[in-house]
């Protein structure tokens, strides 16, 4: 049985590759970010998260040779049927700036009394660039857009989106409760779930689980 322990991330979002480090290493997957590799963003020019997720996972997984995994996230706000939805890294145009996207959401809420926001976030693994069996998982977190940012922590929209359950913002919650409850986590726990069941992931014949060094000296495909 084909197991994981390389992993491509098809981003360069630095937040990300934290969010990931963190809920991958105990499965002893080693994380490899595409610019590393020498592998440039592709275009995300769908309508959906799952069409994007999909088209940024095999454009990294092709040119590196390697299984790949990608997400697709943003927020979704009720009162702007869904925006930013999948514009939210560049909802104020180009250069992508996480101040400007804020600044430009909260004045498009201005006056406006429904404040319900989620996140949501497609995760996408391709165990090699024509794969035609790519694993799919989601994850949503609800919360509601607030006028002044609160904490110093998180990245993107987490300053302004406040889990009302909690009552801390995205950028206030420590990250292993963030964790607990993002999208994100959400959706990486649904993928672990279905590497298991599938047998991606998991201790080998031997026991050892784990990564196992590949015929060039690093860590590919046990």
């Amino acid at each position: 049985m084909t197991r994981l322990s390389r992993l491509v991330l098809a981003s360069a979002n630095p937040g990300k590759l934290r969010e990931f480090q963190r809920l991958l290493a105990p499965l002893g997957i080693e994380l490899l970010v595409q610019s590393e590799l020498g592998i440039a963003e592709t275009d995300e020019p769908h309508a959906t998260f799952v069409e994007n997720a999909l088209t940024k996972a095999r454009h990294a997984s092709r040119l590196a040779r390697l299984p790949a995994l990608a997400d697709d996230s943003g927020i979704c706000v009720a009162a702007l049927a869904g925006a930013p939805g999948v514009q939210s890294a560049r909802y104020a145009g180009e250069p992508k700036s996480d101040q400007r996207n804020n600044e430009r959401l909260v004045a498009e809420l201005s006056g406006v009394r429904d404040r319900r926001a989620h996140y949501y976030c497609v995760l996408a693994l391709m165990r090699h660039g024509e794969d035609p069996e790519p694993i799919l998982a989601e994850g949503r977190w609800d919360g509601e857009i607030i006028d002044t940012p609160r904490g110093q922590g998180g990245f993107g929209y987490d300053p302004h989106f406040l889990d009302v359950e909690a009552g801390l913002t995205g950028a206030e919650l420590p990250p292993a409760v963030k964790n607990e409850r993002s999208h994100r986590g959400k959706a990486m726990r649904a993928l672990i779930a279905k590497l298991a069941e599938f047998g991606d992931v998991g201790p080998d014949s031997s026991g050892r689980g784990g990564a196992a060094p590949d015929s060039s000296g690093g860590v590919g495909l046990e």
